[in-house]
């Protein structure tokens, strides 16, 4: 199940359209799941705020990780926090495309309750990653691209779904299996 205070028409699960913040309020909400997983907004630590803010694309400086711990450990149920290198996360994991076969990179870190493993990078057998961020068709500073197509920045993702707009935000698919296969194997 995801939710999101923003409609995600292409969301191919069950859906909540709600304040997460409102949500996390209800315990016996929180309580009825086995595990519960939540990405709080990452732009705000993101190295590509910069980027953003050049761009005319500000970020609204949100940082709801404290108050996401919170509630995660007053739910008391196994939980995962996942977020961009740069947040304030508490002994995170990290997880790399590259360890996974994938065309991007996209680090992303994980923090839990739980004993999970990260992944190792494998930039030099990777060689140059595809970028989903930022715009489509921009040249990198010293090499490399963002996709040059919808069709690319799927691919590279694991994703075949979302448009552009999603993906810059999304999480591949293979990181919540490589976690969940861990989380399985724990509960």
């Amino acid at each position: 199940m995801g939710v999101d205070i923003k409609k995600q028409k292409r969301y191919p699960y069950e859906f909540i359209q709600a304040d997460c913040l409102e949500l996390m309020k209800d315990m016996d909400f929180l309580r009825s799941f086995d595990v519960i997983t939540a990405s709080p907004p990452c732009q705000t630590h993101s190295i590509t705020q910069h980027l953003r803010n050049a761009q005319g694309k500000s970020t609204d400086k949100i940082d709801l990780i404290p108050q996401t711990r919170e509630a995660l450990i007053a739910s008391g149920k196994p939980y995962v926090i996942e977020n961009v290198p740069g947040a304030p996360l508490i002994d995170p994991v990290q997880l790399c495309g590259s360890s996974f076969g994938l065309k991007v990179r996209r680090h992303r870190r994980f923090e839990s309750n739980l004993n999970l493993l990260g992944s190792v990078c494998l930039h030099k057998e990777q060689g140059k990653p595809v970028g989903v961020y930022g715009s489509m068709r921009d040249e990198i500073p010293k090499g490399g691209h963002t996709a040059k197509s919808i069709e690319q920045a799927r691919e590279a993702m694991g994703i075949d779904w979302m448009i552009w707009g999603e993906l810059v935000e999304a999480i591949p698919p293979i990181y919540t299996a490589f976690l969940g296969k861990q989380i399985i194997d724990m509960i």
